[in-house]
């Protein structure tokens, strides 16, 4: 018996002194596969010390020595140096003395831009590589936080070492908890606060986090958290919930509407797109497809040789590319596919092919089959028709370039008219997907609050206003203002009988060829809010409205 982990059981059974009797019954071989094991590991460790020495040492943004010296001797500004021990009585690193442009508050005097500028773009180099590497999105590197942090290695100087894993994820998140408490005190009177995160001055501010893997997740226990941040943040700050479609969940909405019906609670768009994908790859003519595709790519890399073959012919490309979830994986290994159709058809039709053992398999053969079959490519085009437009609607719920909510109504409908195209407007064919579509969306992704989004939106609304002339998107807004506003029947009469009316009209700032201009595409730059804060000033109480709406999120993956 012995305490300890895996290392000391190496330990034991390598007979190796120090920390625990050695096994007498131990083999030779087991002796030398613990030594070795153990011996690696150590060398391991002193191999990523010297790989991270090399990684600094790569690392040279200086000129050559005489522009060193020229730039030393420029206003008495002098090199970065190593910190030494008198460093700890100067002056502490502060980022937060940077303004919004990313200079100092207190900072040096110009010098010659062009003697910097081989310099800076080395820097730039450096950072992104680190970008492309990592996947970082570019509008990351746009925020404060980053410029902040660019500004404080820089102050440090040479030879910043940066948080290991532990320090992330315990003292300095635990440092990070408190500065975020901190901000919500200073702006905890503010409005628009979305699904218990305050959006304020430094941005949306994480409110709070509960460790529960040892209590059964009820209805009870979910309503008594939720309830408890909302009283946090008040009830009036509060515009909607947003949870997964559990049953514990759907539970607890119903406790919540009962003491605070003033706010919505609303399903994860994410996770009911999700539900829509695989019911719709359930359908037997989808399924047949996916199927296929995923035996053909195990196949290929089951096999060393197999997998080989395929790098060399597709250029050193993978055909399997996975995604957030299992059904947005098989899109885009479908999609994948028909990229490398030829460059897969022309390893199966090659010498090389035929010479390989796997090809006489059976499993071989039906790869074969697989991908010379016509009805096979002709299915996975198919697939990609009817998938594509979910694919979009996912990216846009689930992505941060600007909040969803006043685009996934319009998107929906713009998804189940592109499925009909796709299906040449064949009512038998378009008609299961569409039902799917209807099915998952009712009472989730279909109430007031996504409706009266959509009409809130101009760029949708003013495309084709007849469309809210109909059905739930014409009774949305009302319901939608019972609920934002019950009890306030005079603020109700404002903001429907006249100030939606001028929206609806286009007059007033509403009927500006500029209102018109800002909102006749859908690119990057057009964001709804900014738009009702340009031209809703007129009508105030529908302004607060519009954007306390338009500014929400419709997921809860991105928590």
């Amino acid at each position: 018996m012995m305490s300890g982990g895996v290392y000391r059981i190496k330990e034991h059974i390598g007979n190796i002194p120090g920390n625990v009797s050695g096994c007498r019954i131990a083999s030779q071989e087991d002796r030398n596969k613990c030594k070795h094991a153990i011996l690696e590991g150590r060398n391991k460790k002193k191999n990523k010390i010297l790989e991270e020495q090399s990684c600094r040492a790569e690392v040279n943004i200086s000129l050559d020595e005489e522009e060193d010296a020229e730039i030393e001797g420029i206003d008495g500004i002098k090199k970065p140096h190593q910190l030494g021990p008198m460093d700890r009585y100067a002056s502490m690193i502060t980022p937060e003395n940077v303004s919004s442009s990313g200079s100092k508050v207190l900072r040096q005097k110009n010098i010659n831009e062009a003697l910097f500028k081989e310099r800076t773009q080395q820097v730039q180099q450096y950072v992104g590589r680190w970008a492309y590497e990592n996947g970082i999105s570019f509008n990351d590197l746009d925020i404060d936080s980053f410029k902040q942090l660019m500004e404080a290695v820089g102050q440090f100087g040479p030879g910043f070492k940066p948080p290991t894993q532990y320090q992330l994820k315990e003292p300095l998140l635990k440092a990070e908890v408190e500065r975020t408490k901190q901000l919500l005190k200073k702006h905890e009177k503010r409005r628009s606060i979305l699904n218990l995160c305050v959006n304020c001055k430094e941005g949306t501010v994480f409110l709070e986090s509960k460790e529960s893997s040892n209590e059964a997740h009820t209805a009870g226990l979910i309503f008594e958290y939720v309830d408890k941040c909302v009283e946090q943040v008040g009830a009036h700050n509060v515009v909607q919930i947003v949870t997964d479609n559990a049953t514990n969940n759907m539970t607890a909405v119903k406790l919540m509407k009962e003491k605070q019906p003033g706010i919505f609670w609303t399903s994860c768009a994410t996770h009911t797109v999700n539900l829509m994908f695989e019911s719709i790859g359930k359908l037997p003519r989808f399924k047949k497809i996916i199927d296929q595709a995923k035996s053909f790519t195990i196949f290929i890399y089951a096999h060393h040789k197999t997998l080989s073959l395929m790098i060399s012919f597709t250029k050193k490309r993978d055909i399997v590319r996975p995604g957030v979830t299992s059904f947005e994986s098989n899109f885009l290994t479908l999609q994948s596919l028909i990229e490398k159709k030829s460059s897969l058809r022309a390893m199966f039709t090659s010498d090389m092919w035929e010479n390989c053992k796997w090809s006489k398999t059976n499993k071989g053969k039906l790869a074969y089959s697989t991908l010379m079959s016509m009805s096979f490519w002709n299915g996975v085009t198919l697939c990609l028709k009817i998938f594509a437009p979910l694919v979009r609607v996912l990216r846009l719920v689930d992505g941060d370039r600007k909040p969803s909510m006043g685009f996934l109504y319009g998107e929906f409908l713009r998804a189940k008219e592109d499925i009909k195209v796709a299906l040449n407007n064949v009512e038998s064919n378009y008609q299961p997907i569409i039902v799917i579509l209807e099915s998952k969306m009712k009472d989730r992704l279909d109430t007031s609050l996504h409706t009266t989004a959509f009409l809130l939106n101009p760029y949708l609304y003013y495309k084709d206003s007849s469309i809210a002339l109909y059905g739930e998107i014409a009774t949305g807004i009302f319901e939608c203002m019972e609920v934002l506003h019950a009890d306030e029947f005079e603020l109700q009469d404002t903001i429907i009988n006249k100030e939606f009316a001028k929206y609806r009209d286009e007059t007033g700032l509403f009927g500006k060829a500029l209102a018109a201009k800002a909102c006749e595409k859908n690119d990057d730059t057009f964001d709804p809010c900014t738009w009702w804060s340009t031209y809703g000033a007129h009508t105030l109480n529908l302004l607060r409205v519009a954007l306390r709406i338009l500014s929400s999120t419709t997921s809860s993956s991105g928590c």
